[in-house]
């Protein structure tokens, strides 16, 4: 049988060297944190489930969705199917159930393990129907062919003896947000997640011994394999905005934590709070751009030495860049000037280029045109971490990935983040937005969201705003969707429009704004992060608008 070694290894020593170290505490029924599993129990367990599994059939190489909680079940069946070499597939929860049903048919899952509400979901929707192995993780074998603790039982008393599989094997498929666009299923190799794991641990110095709290539980897996003990939060992880502040305060003095990652929106709900972090060392937010006043706020509630990062990556290539705090707040009267956002300095070894904008496929390197330094164009990235291929998406796969052949004669994948920007004469990367998001006004103008929405953002009266393009491609008119404040009156529309007019005054990019419109609720965002603007929605929706006779101001 086969084992994933870079998520297990860390995990087996931990659990030969230290078994009764708690390796991750979970919320009981009524939030106590009553249920804990140590480093023995979680390695031990989960070696036992993969023997189970694979007496029916999840072996090495199977397919299996899992539509669990983050509660001790998961992080029991993830490290299970990576030891067995099974392929989980996982995907957003935020998503919606035609994309959800997509994703899972694209998958061509053979098991499916899940919670009784999914087994149910499953049946009456159609979800994964390929798969022959069912499992739940209900106390009856409703809808499925066996639960989850029958699945362990057997498994203990049937072991099994697994090996080390080949890194280049695939080891999960990892669906991507679709915030912008269909969900698409991220091939993952052994070797990614041991070169993810390596770039976390020297980007932000995370040492054995450190206690986690991962508000996104995925994160969560990296840390029994960096040796930290996790704290799964009492929250809602597909709704960050909701998440109760002083539950997370109770939960971080509780049991010491010093470690921190969480979405923009996450971030927000503590720095609104504004309770002190006295025992936080390391603080991470990714998914979208920190608003500089939450860095700024959070940056006072953390010790003095804490350090407060901001990679930026994506679920095809994580960490790409990283940033600290301090230097970002440097730096924000250039964000709220035009120039876009800063997301540091590649995470050696990435090798991160600019490439001439182009919407088409480009097969080889040396068909590709990298452009000069301060020129935006398309971000690229080529190192360990970087996927190889989209599952089921050639297409797909066609227009992210370029060949590049090295000088030793070997091949190496190039992946295109599919967002702009540019590099400063400091070597830093800045974030311009999403090339499928920028504004093509004629031949020469092409306005980029996060060169643009900065700039209006300053004004006291406006919670976000939002650059769009309506018409032909080529030749849009660029308007700004404006969501004000709450408690801030539509009838001041005109003034706040206005004074807008007023802020574009000396930037090059805010200036070519031909209109401003104000949204009259709150901007649909991806639900995971509630931070990524849904652009392409506003955009429809501006249409509607101009086409309404609508006047903007």
């Amino acid at each position: 049988m086969a084992v994933t070694a870079a998520l297990t290894t860390t995990l087996e020593r931990m659990a030969r060297e230290r078994p009764d170290t708690v390796a991750m505490r979970c919320p009981g029924p009524r939030g106590d944190y009553s249920i804990a599993l140590t480093y023995g129990e979680l390695d031990a367990r989960s070696r036992a489930i993969a023997s189970g599994l694979a007496r029916r059939g999840i072996v090495s190489g199977s397919r299996t969705v899992v539509m669990v909680r983050p509660t001790p079940e998961f992080f029991l069946l993830m490290f299970a199917l990576f030891r067995s070499g099974a392929v989980p597939v996982l995907v957003d929860p935020g998503i919606s159930r035609k994309a959800l049903r997509q994703c899972l048919d694209e998958a061509q899952a053979q098991a499916f393990i899940g919670i009784p509400l999914a087994m149910l979901a499953r049946k009456l929707l159609g979800w994964a129907r390929s798969a022959r192995v069912r499992i739940t993780t209900g106390s009856r074998a409703l809808l499925a062919d066996a639960t989850l603790a029958a699945v362990e039982h057997d498994g203990m008393t049937h072991p099994q003896t697994f090996v080390p599989t080949d890194p280049e094997a695939m080891a999960a498929i990892l669906f991507t947000s679709g915030s912008t666009g269909v969900p698409k299923g991220v091939v993952y190799r052994g070797r990614h997640f041991g070169a993810q794991i390596e770039l976390l641990r020297n980007a932000f110095g995370m040492e054995t011994g450190g206690v986690d709290l991962p508000t996104f539980p995925p994160f969560a897996l990296f840390d029994p394999a960096l040796g930290l003990t996790s704290i799964i939060p009492d929250m809602d992880p597909t709704r960050p905005a909701r998440a109760n502040p002083r539950k997370l305060h109770a939960a971080m003095q509780r049991f010491g934590v010093t470690q921190l990652f969480g979405s923009p929106a996450l971030m927000r709900v503590l720095a609104e709070h504004g309770e002190a972090l006295p025992g936080i060392r390391i603080a991470t937010s990714a998914g979208a751009p920190v608003p500089p006043d939450v860095v700024a706020k959070l940056l006072e509630l953390l010790p003095a030495d804490a350090k407060f990062w901001t990679p930026y990556g994506a679920t095809e290539c994580l960490p790409v860049a990283v940033i600290e705090g301090r230097e970002l707040l440097t730096l924000r009267a250039r964000t709220e000037a035009g120039s876009g956002t800063c997301v540091g300095r590649p995470v050696p070894p990435n090798e991160v280029r600019i490439i001439a904008i182009s919407d088409v496929a480009i097969a080889d390197w040396s068909d590709a045109r990298e452009v000069a330094q301060g020129i935006v164009g398309e971000i690229t990235v080529a190192g360990p971490s970087a996927t190889d291929s989209y599952y089921n998406r050639d297409a797909q796969t066609k227009l992210a990935k370029i060949r590049e052949r090295l000088p030793d004669g070997s091949e190496r994948i190039v992946h295109r983040m599919g967002d702009l920007g540019y590099f400063d004469r400091e070597g830093r990367l800045w974030f311009c937005g999403r090339k499928s998001q920028r504004v093509v006004v004629d031949d020469v103008t092409t306005l980029c969201t996060e060169q643009v929405e900065p700039v209006f953002n300053t004004h006291p009266d406006v919670a976000r705003s939002a650059l769009v393009g309506v018409g032909e491609a080529g030749q849009q008119r660029p308007l700004l969707c404006v969501e004000l404040k709450e408690g801030i009156a539509a009838e001041q529309w005109p003034r706040i429009a206005e004074e807008l007019r007023h802020l574009a005054d000396g930037s090059v990019h805010a200036a070519k704004v031909a209109g401003f419109l104000h949204y009259p609720r709150s901007f649909p965002v991806d639900i995971r992060h509630n931070a990524k603007i849904g652009r392409e929605a506003l955009a429809r929706w501006a249409m509607t608008q101009a086409s309404d006779g609508a006047k903007s101001q």
